[in-house]
């Protein structure tokens, strides 16, 4: 069998090496021969590196590294071309003021291995300049790669002020790659997130952004028809071990756990870092997430946790997915861009394209779920594992009451900081932490008289659940707070029954549980529970 070619982004050491080489030459084929200038948006650990690194060799001229691919007999001349790449994620970024400086350095290194010497103090004018004097020295039109172009950003968006004054350095040192259009051959740009047409970009308005785009689809990741032909010998070889021997398909199990990611709504691709190390540990895990989430997403989600609650077919436009505004993020477009959500179907309408997202698979559901869990109650995910098989058990024999007081110890656990004080944040927040517990929970329910808040569907049981807040002072005496509670779950009950909740699911010879909840704060719940 070929080696699995784990963590490696280097395309010349694959080939030599005799490492499994996914075949991507046909979309690489078409990329230089048809355009110039491009932008791709994929999720981290998707092959984005790698995929330069292998553009950058064929038009660099490693004609021979590419026999018995696509590209090889395609007629392409494979003339060589000087290649300046530039890695952003090793550029340092604390400050705008160290990342032009990093930006510098690592520009005169470049130019002092090929024999210049540039004197200019600002990284846009070395940059500027040391295309012209690659362009002079080899008399060729240059290839120019940039790989992870927001990481100086991204990095920062803890800190907004930082993150901006970043995003300006960026623009005006990308900005000048449009002036350089008589030297440049081809320029390709990749990230995670989508700056295009905005901010960063506003120089550069003659990118072709193929992030979307039906024809490019795959040109990260691994189609699930490439499985048997690249890795047939890896999944027969875990088959046979004895912890799969159970299984009905090992092949099923992989695209359950690794599939599922698309950016056209009709092709799907495996995220690759986690077949190869699936393959590589013989096991399922979440290995794309645990290689690193980033925070500043999990806080974003804690400041607006009613956005959690509603992830499952989501739809959006795609303008919507194109935003990236540092003052306003949008927990949806940044969900999508960093890989948490995919297109799962292209809506069909007139004007701007519309997408239905949903989370891509059971690996980014489980560890998604594990992690939130963990940040909004400061809780490992060990006690997610027994909070679950507790909460469980109860909703298994209908004993409602048990389930009420581990939910009350898990709203106490949230620090009181993240505790906003209206009943759409506790409705969302309970939703949350029985997704997070791994419940396949429905929120805002549509029926014929009104929308339920949540329904969990469990083996022979319904839970129709309504959300009712009240304000209530800090050292309000018990027998004020019984009537706040008392005037809640009356109205939440008085819904339940007036609107004919129940209906939905008559007929269905499940048992039917109506419960409304009352919240006046971070640890005071009380719930009322009918059998219908």
């Amino acid at each position: 069998m070929r080696k699995l070619p784990l963590g490696i982004q280097n395309f010349r050491k694959i080939i030599e090496g005799d490492y499994v080489y996914v075949d991507k030459t046909r979309y690489i084929h078409s990329l230089i021969t048809n355009a110039s200038y491009y932008f791709l948006s994929r999720p981290r650990r998707f092959g984005k590196s790698l995929l330069l690194d292998t553009i950058g060799e064929a038009l660099g001229g490693s004609k021979e590294l590419f026999k018995g691919l696509f590209i090889y007999d395609s007629g392409y001349n494979f003339e060589k071309h000087p290649v300046l790449r530039l890695d952003m994620s090793n550029i340092a970024n604390e400050t705008p003021e160290i990342l032009k400086n990093e930006l510098t350095i690592e520009l005169r290194k470049r130019a002092k291995t090929e024999g210049f010497d540039i004197d200019y103090e600002t990284p846009s004018a070395i940059f500027k300049t040391l295309i012209e004097a690659l362009y002079i020295k080899y008399d060729q039109r240059l290839v120019v790669l940039i790989d992870e172009y927001d990481k100086p950003i991204l990095d920062r968006l803890n800190n907004s002020d930082i993150a901006e004054a970043n995003r300006d350095v960026l623009k005006g040192f990308y900005g000048i790659l449009k002036s350089m259009d008589p030297f440049l051959r081809f320029t390709f740009i990749t990230g995670v997130s989508k700056f295009t047409k905005t901010s960063i970009f506003s120089e550069l308005n003659n990118l072709f952004d193929i992030t979307l785009t039906e024809d490019y689809s795959s040109i990260c990741g691994i189609a699930p028809e490439d499985l048997d032909r690249y890795f047939g010998e890896y999944i027969e070889s875990m088959a046979k071990l004895d912890s799969f021997k159970r299984s009905n398909s090992v092949r099923d199990d992989i695209l359950a756990w690794y599939d599922g990611y698309s950016w056209d709504g009709k092709t799907r691709v495996i995220n690759p870092f986690s077949l190869l190390s699936c393959f590589m540990q013989k096991r399922f895990s979440s290995f794309w997430y645990s290689s690193g989430s980033p925070k500043f997403l999990t806080d974003l989600i804690k400041l607006k946790p009613e956005s959690y609650a509603n992830l499952s077919n989501l739809r959006i436009g795609e303008w919507e997915l194109d935003t990236f505004d540092i003052q306003r993020i949008e927990v949806e477009p940044l969900l999508f861009q960093t890989g948490y959500l995919t297109i799962k179907k292209a809506l069909q309408g007139t004007g701007v394209p519309e997408y239905q997202l949903d989370i891509p698979n059971y690996e980014v559901r489980m560890a998604l779920n594990l992690h939130i869990l963990a940040e909004f109650t400061e809780k490992g995910s060990s006690f997610a594992g027994t909070a679950y098989r507790r909460i469980h058990d109860s909703l298994k024999s209908g004993d409602m009451q048990n389930m009420l007081e581990l939910l009350r110890a898990l709203f106490a656990s949230i620090p009181y900081q993240l505790h906003i004080n209206r009943e759409a944040y506790y409705h969302s927040i309970f939703f949350a932490i029985m997704s997070v517990l791994g419940f396949d929970m429905d929120a805002e329910v549509q029926t014929s008289k009104g929308r339920i808040d949540a329904v969990l569907e469990l083996g022979d049981k319904v839970y129709i659940m309504e959300f009712k807040y009240k304000d209530c002072v800090p050292d309000a005496d018990p027998d004020s707070k019984q009537m706040l509670f008392d005037e809640a779950l009356e109205e939440g009950m008085r819904q339940i029954k007036s609107r004919g909740y129940w209906e939905k699911y008559e007929g269905s010879g499940k048992s039917v549980y109506q419960a409304a909840f009352a919240f006046l704060g971070r640890d005071s719940i009380e719930m009322r529970v009918e059998m219908r």
